[in-house]
């Protein structure tokens, strides 16, 4: 498996002390809640499907913008409001990867993802919750490829 982005390793290490699942669930809880809203200067509704994310049950939808420092800022949408798991992972990611190059974002094994949630989660959430992460990696291979994030932003 690939080194963990700094970011994302230190929120695995926050979750795994985390040793009562009651507390876990709390953790993921308060992710959920720190969702913000997309900026309308990256995107406005309805969000276009080219940036919603396959075969994920929670109508999740994904941007990256680049920073002056060259990396990624990602922004998350979450339609469905019952999604808590997908909006605790849209946090998880944003922050987890905020420091993170492209070139580590792209080799970042999708199952890392499903460590905070446990062996609790059906599949159908699991297959949404790995779509969401190589989702974030095709946007860094694009952004690494292409210097284009894909948001309409770029100058």
């Amino acid at each position: 498996m690939s080194e963990v982005p700094e970011n994302l390793a230190d929120l695995l290490e926050f979750f795994d002390l985390l040793s009562d699942r009651a507390d876990q669930i709390d953790a993921l809880t308060s992710f959920a809640e720190r969702l913000e809203p997309v900026p309308e200067s990256i995107a406005q509704r309805p969000y276009p499907e080219s940036h919603r994310v396959p075969n994920c049950e929670s109508q999740v939808y994904v941007w990256a913008e680049a920073r002056e420092d060259a990396t990624l800022k990602f922004h998350f949408a979450v339609e469905n409001p019952q999604g808590i798991t997908a909006r605790a992972s849209a946090v998880i990611l944003d922050e987890g990867l905020a420091s993170a190059d492209p070139e580590d974002v792209a080799r970042i094994d999708p199952e890392l993802i499903l460590r905070f949630f446990g062996g609790e989660l059906s599949v159908r959430k699991s297959v949404g919750l790995l779509e969401m992460v190589n989702t974030v990696r095709r946007l860094a291979v694009n952004y690494l490829s292409t210097g284009q994030t894909g948001t309409g932003s770029e100058s």
